[in-house]
Parts: C-alpha cells; structure tokens; sequence
C-alpha cells in the first residue's frame, strides 16, 4: 500500500504547500490536499481543523500544515487530543521533534522559509523515528493535566 501524506495551508503557505505536493508525488506518494487551492486570502482554521481531526482519529499517521509564520496553523492543529503539532524553522529542530516529541504534524512558516529548506524538513520529517524510551514518559504527561480556571 503507498503511504497517503495529507498536507494543509492557508493562503500564506500556499505556494510553498503546492512545491512541497509536487514533490512529494515526485517521489510517488500520494497526496491528500486539503487546500486552501489558491493565494485568496481564507481563514486557516478551515483548512487546518480537518487534517488534524483526520490525524487524530487514525486515518494519517504524519500530517504537514502551513500558514504565513506556521503559528496559526500548529496551534489550531494543537487542539487535539491526539495531535502533537510541531512548528519547525530548520532540519535539526525538525529531526528533533520527531525523535524526542513524536510529533504527528510538522508546521511550516510559508513566508519565512525556502523551498529547498522546507523540502529537507519534510523528508526528514517523514523518516526520522520516534526514539520512546524517557520521551515516551514525558508525552504521556502532555495530556495527563487539565485546565484550573
């Protein structure tokens, strides 16, 4: 079975979303997109929610999401249970939030990083393997506490 990635953005990621599709079916996987499909200005949240919702009830393991500084994106993402949505500027950040923090979702900057670089982050995004062990324990607590108002 090929792998399915699903990949999300707002009108600030959208032209760094449309080079990374392409290169991700280059490589022969299939990509689900969620859109947006244009630079029109849209509200991310729409776009954003149905990937992480998707990411959190199994049907993708890893996800990538892109906004205009990435922020929006993984913080929408963020507000499920079982998404663990990481905001990544570099190839080692990425790396290591794959291996410490198994992150499911990696967020893009789409005005503030290169195609090439985003390209690296997302190859080592979709490789890099969870290390568990200590890291496990320390996610497990992520969601072990509730709000105090």
């Amino acid at each position: 079975m090929q792998r399915i990635i699903p990949i999300a953005s707002d009108h600030g990621g959208y032209a760094l979303k449309e080079e990374l599709r392409k290169r991700l079916e280059s490589t022969g996987l299939i990509v689900k997109d969620f859109g947006t499909f244009s630079e029109a200005s849209v509200d991310y949240p729409d776009y954003i929610h149905p990937l992480a919702s998707a990411v959190n009830d199994g049907e993708y393991s890893l996800g990538i999401i892109l906004c205009g500084s990435g922020n929006g994106a993984q913080m929408t993402a963020n507000k499920y249970s079982k998404v663990r949505a990481a905001l990544c500027w570099d190839v080692e950040q990425t790396m290591l939030t794959r291996q410490h923090n198994n992150a499911n979702i990696l967020s893009l900057p789409g005005r503030f990083l290169d195609a090439e670089t985003a390209w690296e982050m997302v190859k080592v995004f979709l490789s890099t393997p969870f290390e568990g062990g200590r890291h496990q324990q320390r996610i497990d607590k992520i969601s072990q506490y509730t709000k105090i108002d």
